[in-house]
Order: structure tokens, then C-alpha cells, then sequence
């Protein structure tokens, strides 16, 4: 079936402007002069393959988002979270998006053609208390995946991956995004988790978007907020079952301590041990009543060193240089399980070293590099 270069021109355009490009940064990226950016865009002179590729590699998207109407792609999802939210995205933010969902549906082609399994988890809530169904559903999916009643959650982006979210962590020049929800056509359900929290945060921000995928896929979209919702606010009940669920399931009832004298030494050394913030520690002992408000104020004010806070995807077998790399990585939405999934396509034979440099978005001394930070092979000559 012979391309309509008009379907082409619209998607060119769609992409561009959801990301808040202008044609002459993109000519400026791209090498591709503005001029022949605008006739393309315009539908007045059909664009090139290879116009269609330079442009897709640079929009992230797979380039036959662009020539096959029938393909599912997620100009769809991004416009709607752009038309509900879009004051709060800045150019940049929008960029790291649309490479965040690139890298989702990299990982669902990888996860597929390395035959990973999963344990998929449904959840169907009853009752119209929205906190009880928080609660519950952050016990059945600990007891679906093994967990014993007071057991800690230590990776909670590997346990939400087994049941099948994409979850990545990115920089967001939004400070004030926690993290978002996406679905998408290919990928499915997609969490972005702002790197620019604290760690703990990151945790319980990853399972408060989990939530929003086992009660509100629906809505196809979601964004997170720091600050609180009012009771007023649309979504606010969504907000406080998912503030819920994530609170039970990083810290589940019965591993909540009652110390008979709370000290600040003793709030640190618990909220190590649960692996999230004072402010969260606070909030589950005070909503248990176990703590008054007092105790809760004094527990929320120290923090845990952010040198002591462990980061399951910057082990610390690793030294200060290395560290720092993986960091910068997980910055950009590069998780360990991402790369690791590359690495193995590549050296099963599944993906050649050429698409390994796409789906890192690396180039030939990158992926050098790349493969030393991590301890892997290449092959074909790469």
C-alpha cells in the first residue's frame, strides 16, 4: 500500500509540536534545513526515508510510528496529558517523556523476545472506603508475590516489573512532578518516577503509581503531584487509595514498630530499616495510632543521610566513579534492568549491535563504554 504523504506530514508535525519544538531547533539538531522541515510538515513535498528516520531517531519514536497509520503509537496518550496538564511540562520535560516511553516499549519488544516471564496481578476493590482498598490490594500483591506479612519490600522497581509495568526513573526539571502514569498502545503500563526525589521518595512515589495502574488504568493518564491535593480537587480519593496502598506496601502493618520512646536516633533507624522517608514513617504511625501528633512532628523532622540510603540499582560494590556513572544513567531513565535486558538480546543474538546503540541511544564509543560500566560483552564487531 502505497504511503499517504499527508499521514506522514501530520505525525512529523504531531511529534514536533508535543514535544514544544521549534522547526528551527529541530533543523538545527537534525541538520535538515527548516525550510524542507516546514514543506514536509505542510504536506507540500513528500518527506525522504530517510528524512523519515533521521527525524524518528530524533523525536524517539520508532520510525514506522510515522508511515503506517495502523500502528498503535502514543500521540494519543501524550496529547490527552498534555491537554490536562500541560502548563506543568516544560520543553525539556516533554522531550524526556516521549524517550521515556521510547525506552518502554524497547523493553516490551526485549522483554518479549527474551521470553521474560512475568506474574500478572489484577486487583477488584469493594466497598467504597477508598483507604481499605489500598490497604487490601497492597496485601494481596505482597502475598502474590511471596512476601511473608511483615517482610520488606527492598526492590520494589523489580517487583513491580514482574507483574508487568515499565517503571524508569528520569530527571524532571518539574521538581513538583512526583511521577506519572501512561498507557501505552504497545508497551501497556508505563510509570516515569522523577529522579529529582530524594530516593526513599523515588520508592514510594514508583508504588503510588503502581496503584494508579492497578485501580485507574482507565484513565489511560496520570500525573503526580508533591503538593496535596484538597478534599475539593478532582481525583483526590484516587490520590489518597494510592498514598495508601503505597504505604502499606512498603510498610506493612505488622512490621510497624511501637517503640516505647521515640527518639530522632530511633525515627532514622527505622526509617532506614523500612527503606523510606521520615515524613512517610510519620504518616503510617500516626494514621495507626500508635504515635500522636507530637511524636510524629519530632519523627518528621530528621532525615536519613542521603549517603547512607541504598540504591538497589547503584550497588555498592561499585566505586565512587562508577557509582556516579550509573547515577547519571538512572538520571536519564537507564535502569539496570533496562540495560541488563540490552545486553542479554545482544548477546543471545536477538538484536544486533547496531540496534543495541539504538536502544541506548548511545554511539559506537558510548556503547564501549557502556558495556565496561557494566561488565558485558559485545559482539559483531562492535
Amino acid at each position: 500500500m502505497p504511503l499517504d504523504p499527508l499521514i506522514v506530514a501530520r505525525k512529523l508535525k504531531q511529534a514536533r509540536e508535543l514535544q514544544s519544538l521549534s522547526v528551527s531547533a529541530v533543523s538545527e539538531a537534525t541538520g535538515i534545513v527548516a525550510e524542507r522541515i516546514a514543506l514536509v510538515e505542510a504536506g507540500e513535498s513528500p518527506a525522504t526515508g530517510d528524512e523519515v528516520l533521521v527525524l524518528a531517531n530524533y523525536y524517539r519514536h520508532d520510525f514506522r510510528d510515522f508511515l503506517d497509520d495502523n500502528r498503535p503509537a502514543p500521540f494519543e496518550k501524550t496529547d490527552i496529558l498534555y491537554r490536562r496538564h500541560g502548563d506543568a511540562f516544560t520543553g525539556e520535560d516533554r522531550r524526556a517523556i516521549q524517550e521515556f516511553l521510547y525506552l518502554c516499549e524497547i523493553e516490551s519488544i526485549l522483554e518479549a523476545l527474551l521470553s521474560v516471564p512475568k506474574q500478572p496481578f489484577s486487583f477488584a476493590p469493594t466497598g467504597t472506603f477508598y483507604k481499605a482498598h489500598g490497604d487490601s490490594a497492597a496485601k494481596a500483591l505482597r502475598d502474590h508475590l511471596g512476601y511473608s506479612s511483615n517482610e520488606i519490600p527492598r526492590d520494589v522497581f523489580a517487583d513491580f516489573r514482574k507483574i508487568g509495568i515499565h517503571i524508569f526513573r528520569r530527571r524532571l526539571v518539574n521538581s513538583d512532578i512526583s511521577g506519572l502514569y501512561i498507557e501505552h498502545p504497545v508497551a501497556g503500563h508505563c510509570v516515569l518516577v522523577n529522579y529529582d526525589e530524594d530516593l526513599y521518595r523515588q520508592r514510594f512515589s514508583a508504588s503510588h503509581e503502581a496503584a494508579h495502574v492497578i485501580f485507574d488504568s482507565s484513565e489511560a493518564v496520570m500525573v503526580t503531584f508533591r503538593h496535596e491535593l484538597s478534599r475539593d480537587d478532582e481525583g483526590f480519593l484516587k490520590e489518597v487509595r494510592a498514598n495508601r496502598f503505597a504505604s502499606c506496601y512498603l510498610m506493612p502493618p505488622d512490621k510497624l514498630p511501637r517503640v516505647s520512646q521515640w527518639t530522632t536516633d530511633r525515627a532514622i533507624e527505622w526509617a532506614q530499616q523500612l527503606r523510606v522517608s521520615t515524613t512517610a514513617l510519620s504518616i503510617a504511625l500516626r494514621e495507626a495510632g500508635i504515635i500522636d501528633e507530637t511524636v510524629a512532628a519530632m519523627i518528621r523532622s530528621v532525615r536519613v543521610p542521603t549517603a547512607e540510603k541504598i540504591d538497589p540499582e547503584a550497588p555498592l560494590t561499585l566505586t565512587a566513579k562508577q557509582k556516579a556513572r550509573r547515577r547519571a544513567l538512572l538520571e536519564r531513565g537507564f535502569s539496570d534492568y533496562f540495560v541488563g535486558l540490552c545486553f542479554d538480546a545482544h548477546q543471545q543474538g536477538k538484536i544486533s549491535a547496531g540496534r543495541l546503540s539504538e536502544a541506548l541511544l548511545a554511539d559506537h564509543v558510548e556503547l564501549r563504554e557502556l558495556s565496561a560500566l557494566y561488565g558485558r560483552s559485545l559482539q559483531d564487531g562492535a
